[in-house]
């Protein structure tokens, strides 16, 4: 409580009362001038004087009026006088025969009339007289429980107003207080509400009348609740009855929709957009094996590829890097943390020439002109560049990593960005837990693909297995494999692995990495996709030539 002194208008003591309107509890004060205020209900209450001390009225039965309350229409509302007579909503005229208040009743669930809550015209301020607490909802007592429709609007002229624009046959009530209390008013009233087939919420245009129709939808059984959309041009209901909308109402009124959370689909209503949804253009992975298993890579898509030690990870991303700019007019990101970004071009340049570019002495074979010529992969038709890299100059921060990726994919147009490797990106966190800083990173880069509609591939390493056998000894992979957190698995959309025994005697085994599809969301073909040979000499990873790879895969575009 405030000590004895004024502060912000209200009498000292005399704050955080009870509101005699609402019934809510602290949220009640007195003004100077003796008249109340809530600051939950937001009515004001007036003041009035008993032996000279001014006190707050809180009695349904104060005679406040100048005039006497009559049944007219509401002229200012263009609301008629049958309405406001169904309603019993009084009017209170100036001196000059203009409306200068409204006095909407309350009953209670009785029947009886508790309550009144008073308008004045002029400046839109109202108040109780009574007690709104035990209320019901503004027209409910004149309509009996079990119909086929109810409405529900934000104030009480839009109530009168929706039911004369529907021809005064269908039960239309308010709720009490406002968009803001709307979900405890229908809480009060909600077994009458509920015993109606449908309930159709027509709220305000406005950001909180529609947010309070979520609300108020939410609490009702599901496929009951339907919410109706003022047309552009309109504010709420009396709006459309002042401009004489009967039709148009009546058309919103039936084109109501059913409320579903966000997230959740209305197939049939969602229809049109099922048949009209963009195709997701494949692009041939370089090897039939993989295309027979997985129909090409994807944007949208998060592909993992992961493989023990030394089996060729970087080779094979780097075939798949020097395949996309060749094969596509795309955009193409890398981020390579183990290497510097001239290691990674010179990977890609490696491609093109068919030569391991990236040892000096091979590289010295080739004039400065015509390792120039190879950079012409990296250019579009314009001759503009479409090749960006990460370049790290020794210091990797995780939130400046996310940001580069961003700006690729974003600022640079990559369709396709590959991000070598998911633990070099945990080794730059400040998370000690290694699972949790991989979960918080999958979701991160979950996050951007869903985002953007770029396409990512992540290079992953496995844990050691248990045995005399590791994976450079060609152990067969299974997800239960990827190193650190099963959210590796769970948030790529496909992970294939490499598979090679590097310690066999047999020089083409010791060369020769199975590819393996672990998960593929998209097709669900799992198991053995094909086999690469490395070449020594041009660097490059060539698909073992199958039979039967042929036969199954001649109906591919792509072949």
């Amino acid at each position: 409580m405030m000590d004895k002194k004024e502060n912000d208008g209200f009498i000292a003591g005399k704050t955080h009362l009870d509101c005699p309107s609402c019934g809510h509890k602290g949220c009640y004060a007195i003004n100077q001038d003796g008249s109340g205020w809530c600051f939950s209900c937001r009515v004001r209450t007036p003041k009035t004087t008993i032996n000279g001390t001014t006190v707050v009225n809180i009695t349904p039965n104060a005679k406040l009026f100048e005039s006497k309350p009559t049944y007219l229409s509401l002229s200012d509302r263009k609301i008629s006088q049958a309405t406001a007579s169904k309603y019993g909503v009084q009017i209170v005229q100036s001196s000059t025969g203009t409306v200068a208040e409204h006095l909407y009743p309350y009953y209670n669930e009785n029947g009886d009339k508790t309550a009144t809550k008073r308008r004045v015209t002029k400046n839109k301020d109202f108040h109780w007289l009574g007690s709104s607490t035990d209320t019901v909802l503004f027209g409910q007592q004149l309509f009996k429980a079990g119909g086929k429709y109810i409405t529900i609007t934000e104030g009480e002229c839009d109530a009168m107003s929706a039911y004369e624009l529907m021809g005064s046959k269908w039960a239309v009530v308010s709720i009490k207080h406002g968009a803001g209390n709307a979900e405890k008013d229908v809480k009060e009233s909600l077994e009458f509400i509920e015993s109606f087939d449908n309930v159709v919420i027509c709220f305000d245009s406005d950001k909180q009348g529609k947010e309070a129709a979520k609300k108020v939808a939410r609490l009702l059984k599901p496929g009951k609740a339907k919410i109706m959309s003022i047309p552009n041009g309109y504010k709420d209901a009396n709006d459309m009855l002042k401009e004489n909308q009967h039709k148009k109402f009546v058309s919103c009124f039936w084109d109501a929709k059913t409320y579903t959370p966000v997230g959740v689909i209305n197939v049939i209503e969602s229809k049109e957009d099922f048949h009209n949804r963009e195709m997701k253009d494949s692009v041939p992975y370089p090897y039939k094996g993989l295309n027979k298993k997985l129909y090409g890579l994807r944007q949208g898509e998060l592909l993992t590829l992961t493989g023990g030690t030394g089996l060729g990870k970087s080779s094979v991303t780097r075939e798949l890097e020097h395949h996309l700019l060749k094969n596509t007019n795309d955009n193409v990101g890398i981020i390579a943390l183990e290497e510097d970004w001239r290691r990674t071009v010179d990977g890609v340049l490696s491609i093109e020439a068919g030569a391991r570019l990236y040892i000096d002495q091979v590289r010295e074979n080739y004039t400065q002109e015509e390792v120039d010529k190879l950079f012409d992969i990296l250019k579009d038709e314009k001759g503009d560049n479409r090749l960006w890299v990460h370049a790290h100059f020794g210091t990797n921060d995780i939130e400046e990593i996310f940001s580069k990726l961003r700006f690729m994919i974003i600022g640079c147009g990559c369709k396709w960005v590959i991000v070598d490797h998911l633990h070099m990106l945990v080794s730059a966190t400040l998370e000690g837990d290694e699972r949790r800083a991989i979960d918080a990173i999958m979701t991160k880069l979950r996050s951007i693909v869903e985002e953007t509609g770029a396409g990512l591939i992540l290079v992953s390493h496995l844990r050691r297995v248990e045995g005399n056998k590791g994976h450079e000894n060609g152990v067969t992979v299974n997800l239960s494999h990827l190193r650190g957190s099963q959210s590796i698995a769970q948030l790529s959309d496909c992970v294939i692995a490499l598979e090679r025994n590097q310690q066999s005697d047999d020089p083409e085994e010791a060369n020769t990495t199975v590819m393996r599809v672990l998960k593929s969301r998209y097709t669900g073909d799992v198991g053995f996709a094909t086999k690469l040979l490395y070449d020594k000499e041009s660097g490059r990873l060539s698909e073992v030539a199958l039979d039967s790879f042929e036969e199954d895969n001649k109906d591919l575009e792509w072949n």
